[in-house]
């Protein structure tokens, strides 16, 4: 079981702080993208933002802006970000089913996981870019197919997790042997965040798999209170405790377009519906400014809520 109220350092934030980092042209140009998430990172790391994620895509999405701009691929990124940092949580927002397969994936999170120091969480999802599928020749099933994927894997991530060496026979995936060494340094396991808002799925393998969901902040808090209610009626009928899920958003904030109050104010909002971890991206992120702004201004003032 996982305490979401504190963590191995003992921080006492009450709401967390993370920060996703979803595009890569950043100044200076292909050479300097190394360089430039090191020092977000490492910025990050050194203020007090609790985890750090990246997308699992492969070309830019396309409301975000152009596919063709860069795109690195997540577990290579974040592998390099777990040298730059130490205490930051690290995470793909999130993993699509389609990728990877269940067994290499899990070995892979645990990889990070143990070179973390114990900082890796295992986002996941049914994946939706198709273009991007096509494009690199990975097959792109049915929706009602890759939600059964994501149980398969979900379901192997937890027998292979519990050192639950035996076969794995499921509709899609089939495994000999789940043997996995060395295991994660996290316990039970590396947290198992599911992204998604759907109400008789994903919501429902948050709460009978899950460690943690993933609502878009943008939907207003009326419909983040709903979702809640019904992921905690499905923790209800599983009978999963409510309060063991760690509840975290997803959104962008401009800091050149709205104030740190704002964001205060907003953050509280969050809160009182049950938010436990807010993540944002931040378009202008690659200036450090923001960053320091969150450090200076807002992640001290949500030690009092």
């Amino acid at each position: 079981m996982f305490d979401f109220a504190d963590d191995d350092n003992k921080r006492e934030l009450i709401m967390r702080i993370g920060l996703q980092l979803p595009f890569f042209n950043f100044a200076g140009g292909t050479a300097q993208i190394g360089a430039t998430l090191k020092r977000i990172a490492q910025t990050a790391d050194a203020g007090g933002f609790y985890s750090l994620w990246v997308m699992d895509h492969f070309f830019q999405m396309e409301m975000m802006g152009s596919a063709e701009l860069n795109m690195l691929e997540s577990y290579s990124t974040l592998s390099y970000l777990a040298a730059a940092t130490e205490r930051v949580k690290l995470g793909a927002m999130v993993t699509g089913v389609i990728y990877r397969y269940p067994g290499l994936l899990i070995k892979t999170v645990s990889t990070l996981d143990v070179l973390s120091g114990g900082r890796a969480y295992l986002g996941i999802g049914a994946a939706w870019y198709e273009r991007e599928a096509r494009g690199l020749g990975v097959p792109y099933p049915e929706t009602k197919e890759r939600f059964e994927q994501l149980e398969e894997t979900l379901q192997i991530a937890h027998q292979m997790w519990a050192e639950q060496i035996a076969p794995f026979d499921g509709k899609h995936y089939h495994l000999n042997e789940t043997l996995n060494h060395p295991q994660p340094l996290s316990q039970p396991h590396p947290p198992i965040l599911i992204g998604g808002v759907g109400e008789k799925k994903t919501l429902r393998f948050v709460a009978q798999y899950g460690d943690a969901c993933n609502l878009f902040a943008q939907m207003g808090t009326d419909v983040l209170r709903e979702k809640l209610a019904v992921l905690k009626q499905h923790c209800d009928d599983l009978g999963r405790p409510y309060e063991q899920i760690e509840k975290t958003t997803l959104e962008t904030v401009t800091l050149s377009k709205t104030t740190p109050t704002a964001v205060i104010a907003h953050l509280r909002e969050l809160a009182d519906l049950g938010v436990q971890h807010a993540i944002f991206n931040m378009p202008d992120v690659e200036t450090i400014t923001p960053l320091d702004t969150f450090v200076r201004e807002i992640i001290p003032a949500v030690k009092d809520f």
